[in-house]
């Protein structure tokens, strides 16, 4: 299978081809327009600043490239984020192929730490990324702003107020937690978007 993660200014792109070798995927990272548009599956990763790394995208054309893709493409991350309408981090215009806002954490007394660092529970799990996991799993995230929730919400996470931990829409998946960073449970995610989603 040709799994391409797209190589772009934002970060984890190692850690994220390491967790698809460890479920026997050797994928291709490349910001090539044709080797993208040629996968047969295509992964956004992200870690970064929704700003200056959509001015990336757009004076590549990489934008235009994500949002017409046909085959399956799972955002992770800040790769989630940049696939909604629009972010506070930097008040810039997204992909917008989740009509979606993505706000900031707002917490008083310091009660919750911003960003959230750390495992959290998924609930309200839909869809084939989540085949054979359980209500409840733990995963791994890193972030200061959060998917406000939709109808496109396939999983739900509580921290400070119900955020939207994935989305769906048509061939388009995005998780903001980092399932190459959440063990047993992330694996098996990356293995369900290989295997379970055509």
């Amino acid at each position: 299978m040709n799994v391409v993660i797209i190589k772009y200014n934002a970060g984890n792109t190692k850690s994220v081809e390491n967790a698809l070798l460890r479920v026997g995927i050797q994928p291709i990272i490349t910001d090539d327009i044709a080797q993208i548009q040629q996968a047969d599956k295509v992964i956004f990763p992200g870690v970064g600043h929704a700003q200056p790394t959509m001015q990336y995208l757009n004076e590549r054309n990489l934008d235009k490239v994500i949002t017409n893709l046909k085959q399956p493409v799972l955002g992770i991350c800040l790769g989630q984020q940049l696939m909604c309408a629009n972010s506070e981090e930097g008040n810039v215009d997204c992909l917008n192929i989740f009509p979606v806002q993505v706000m900031k954490f707002q917490t008083e007394n310091n009660v919750f730490k911003i960003p959230q660092i750390g495992w959290n529970n998924l609930i309200d799990l839909k869809s084939n990324l989540f085949k054979n996991i359980n209500e409840q799993s733990f995963v791994y995230f890193v972030h200061s702003y959060y998917c406000e929730m939709s109808d496109y919400a396939i999983a739900t996470c509580d921290y400070i107020l119900p955020f939207a931990a994935a989305l769906k829409k048509d061939n388009f998946y995005a998780v903001q937690f980092h399932p190459e960073k959440s063990a047993e449970i992330g694996n098996r995610i990356i293995q369900n978007f290989i295997n379970e989603i055509n």
